[in-house]
């Protein structure tokens, strides 16, 4: 699976702030914890059960004792999706944990201490106020073992030194965390909490620990919580780029054939750029209410050619425009008659979590929802959605968002539309698609979300849709890294990193304490103290060395030779093994980076396509490769104005997704997308970017200007900034411009007083 930056230091961050809290703990008494809290603040989309598999590796590598991690979450769904992933594609990042359902394990496998333990369940498995009434079998005695309950032995999770071992408990969507399920919780006395949520609102009881942490550590919002730009999500390739919205004060039938309209057009592009995705949609609305009154529609009278149900009204519809029924799936609540039954081909799921494994398994592309969407279905491949938002209704566009914001293949690409979600919001008047545009702009503009959106209405009948068309036919290069130069020296690298499956000294790191129930006199007499450690849980080396070399630059570790067995030696995080392998594989980045250069391959060259537009703030123009541009920020529209004067073929490059240059630089952004691309001559591109400059002070910056035509056509980068610069870090003027560029091997800044000037600059050297 893809290393991705981002969640590796969410996940870090997360470890990095328990060990030291670990190791100096606030106290309810003299042996129980206040546990440590977290919540991981991430969008839909982020990845966060991978983010939270790595964490619970991070956090193992600092506990004594191999730890037990209860992993909680709301639905049955979701939790049977963490179970077969947990065991399945994020089973890598875990380690040395046996993952099972919770009331699954065994009494021998919680006193076994030999390896990690990670339960999984959902809430309703224990979220009872009276344990003694309730029928959850988790309080009930083992009759091979009637003196103790699970939830006791979860308690006590003693292993056979009668040493207790270390809980972490992590509740995914960390929002349906209720006040009765956190003190159950806190029953168990877990030495850590972590919480994935987009939001930071805690029940009482956790609030509670939250303010202790305040108080007596000295904790801000920064320290209880773990942030993920969404902005570096997007970057990732993990979410969408942008949302389209159209609203319509017209019948159903309009939207949804616009719908299918687009949907069309996307496949086509999918086709064109041949990748194996297939564009699906989602509608959602009412149940069991004529379409357009607000009466219930009577199943046990009328025919189903007459039903007026919105979900069936949508059915007909979709099939009528030529969906194959096969393709559609209703999920939802739907009534029938006995003696008007659906048709065989309609195919419905009514029994919500008991008909999901058969619905998923469909791999329908069209799917009619009821106004509860099931938590759970996060499907990359679906684009679009209607949404029926008649006065009155409940519905929240915000949740359904999440639902298409997901990006196939984690990679933006070439095509546009292939980028983007699209919403088709139907209306019953223009204050209340007003009101969803301003709901939906509000979530947009907060921390947790950075995603552009265009917004259009259609009143009676279809529109043209907000893009601009190429007006003639241009490539660009693909642009990559060759590291075959590389190889040697990262390997040579490799090589010399000591063995250390013989070493007992420089394998063992600090100490560590845990508490043990000691026996005292007779066997009922006991009590529990600390007692010090001499060991934390061990890692592989290979571990170790993979996860510094992903954390600098992750496709350095494409071409290192790990397989030797010298890195299945066990040694301890903290331990001066590791840091020897740390120091390694930091060297190794760098030989790599500085013995890879950047290509560009005209063999695999992009066709530009058209372009998406926000119509509200669009602007035309005469030379460039589309009539239109939109979202020109800063510098960039009067940048692309003066560039439209020179009469040259010209365009302007989205943000993510068509033409990106690797960037050979250890901790930065692994892309950089130029803001321009301008057609010089019959052999010359020339790419600029216009707020870019960062980029230029590190190393990287020497192969980003130096990148040399394998053949075709040949690529020059340049930067502008505003102002004159005589280096990276002093500006003589805040008037005119400054052009930066390669001469004799060199990074120089070359002041104009024009933007005119700036341009012709850039186009003047070879």
């Amino acid at each position: 699976m893809k290393q991705i930056k981002f969640q590796q230091d969410a996940a870090e961050e997360i470890s990095n702030k328990f060990e030291p809290y670990h190791k100096n703990p606030l106290m309810k008494d003299m042996v129980s914890r206040i546990p440590f809290y977290q919540n991981l603040s991430a969008i839909t989309g982020a990845g966060k059960t991978k983010i939270l598999s790595e964490t619970v590796s991070n956090l193992r590598t600092s506990l004594p004792l191999e730890p037990v991690v209860l992993w909680v979450s709301k639905g049955k769904v979701v939790v049977g999706q963490t179970l077969a992933n947990l065991t399945g594609k994020y089973s890598p990042y875990l380690g040395n944990f046996e993952v099972m359902p919770l009331l699954d394990v065994t009494t021998e496998q919680i006193e076994d201490s030999s390896r990690g333990l990670l339960l999984v369940a959902t809430v309703g498995k224990f979220n009872v106020k009276d344990k003694t009434q309730g029928d959850r079998k988790i309080y009930q005695s083992n009759i091979d073992n009637a003196e103790s309950t699970l939830w006791e032995r979860l308690k006590e999770r003693r292993n056979g030194k009668q040493q207790k071992r270390p809980l972490i408990c992590i509740y995914d969507e960390g929002h349906n965390l209720s006040d009765q399920q956190t003190k159950i919780i806190l029953e168990l006395n877990p030495d850590a909490i972590i919480a994935a949520s987009a939001t930071t609102k805690v029940p009482p009881a956790l609030n509670k620990i939250i303010e202790r942490l305040r108080d007596d550590k000295g904790w801000r919002d920064e320290d209880i919580s773990t942030a993920v730009k969404s902005t570096d999500v997007v970057k990732a390739g993990l979410i969408k780029e942008s949302i389209e919205m159209i609203g319509y004060l017209t019948p159903m039938q309009i939207a949804v054939s616009d719908l299918l309209e687009r949907m069309e057009l996307s496949e086509k592009k999918v086709k064109k750029l041949k990748l194996d995705i297939k564009p699906k949609a989602i509608y959602v609305s009412t149940t069991n209410v004529v379409a357009d009154a607000k009466y219930p529609d009577d199943p046990n009278k009328t025919l189903f050619s007459e039903r007026q149900a919105r979900p069936i009204v949508i059915w007909r519809h979709l099939v009528d425009s030529g969906v194959d029924p096969r393709e559609i799936a209703v999920y939802s609540q739907l009534k029938f008659g006995k003696n008007n039954p659906p048709p065989p081909e309609f195919n419905l799921f009514s029994g919500g979590d008991n008909d999901y494994k058969n619905f998923t398994s469909g791999n329908y592309r069209h799917i009619i929802f009821n106004l509860s969407l099931q938590e759970g279905w996060d499907d990359p491949e679906c684009y679009f959605a209607y949404i029926d938002k008649e006065m009155g209704s409940k519905l929240q566009i915000t949740q359904i968002i999440g639902r298409v914001l997901r990006q196939p293949g984690i990679r933006h690409y070439p095509e546009s539309i292939l980028n983007e979600a699209h919403l088709f919001v139907r209306a019953d008047s223009r204050n209340v698609f007003g009101d969803v545009v301003k709901q939906v702009k509000k979530q947009l503009s907060s921390d947790t979300l950075d995603i552009k959106l265009r917004v259009a209405t259609v009143t009676t009948a279809k529109k043209d849709r907000p893009y601009s068309k190429v007006k003639k036919q241009e490539f660009l290069p693909l642009m990559d890294v060759d590291s075959d130069n590389a190889y040697k020296p990262v390997n040579k690298i490799i090589d010399k990193i000591q063995d250390f499956r013989s070493n007992k000294v420089d394998t063992i790191g600090q100490g560590e304490r845990l508490t043990v129930l000691q026996r005292i006199g007779k066997d009922e007499d006991a009590e529990e103290k600390w007692v010090p450690v001499e060991h934390s849980n061990l890692v592989t080396a290979r571990w170790v060395l993979r996860q510094e070399v992903q954390k600098h630059y992750a496709d350095a570790i494409t071409i290192c030779n790990i397989e030797h067995p010298k890195f299945d030696a066990k040694i301890e995080y903290h331990s001066l093994a590791a840091e020897t392998i740390r120091k390694a594989a930091f060297e190794l980045v760098e030989a790599f980076l500085n013995n890879s250069v950047v290509v560009q391959n005209w063999s695999e060259a992009i066709e530009i396509p058209e372009a998406a537009v926000n119509e509200e703030e669009e602007v035309r123009f005469r030379n460039a490769l589309h009539a239109s541009y939109s979202d020109l920020n800063g510098l960039e529209e009067p940048f692309a104005k003066a560039l439209d004067k020179t009469k040259l073929t010209w365009f302007r490059n989205p943000a993510r997704g068509l033409f990106e240059i690797p960037l050979l630089d250890i901790n930065k952004t692994k892309n950089f997308n130029p803001d321009f691309v301008v057609w010089a001559s019959k052999n010359k591109l020339v790419a600029i970017d216009t707020k870019g400059t960062h980029i230029i002070m590190g190393e990287a910056s020497r192969k980003l200007f130096g990148i040399n035509p394998v053949r075709g056509k040949k690529l020059l980068v340049r930067f502008v900034s505003e102002g004159k610069w005589k280096n990276f870090t002093t500006r003589e003027d805040k008037a005119g411009f400054t052009v930066w560029l390669m001469k004799q091997g060199k990074v120089e800044a070359m002041s104009v007083d024009s933007m005119e000037d700036a341009i012709a600059m850039c186009l003047k050297f070879d």
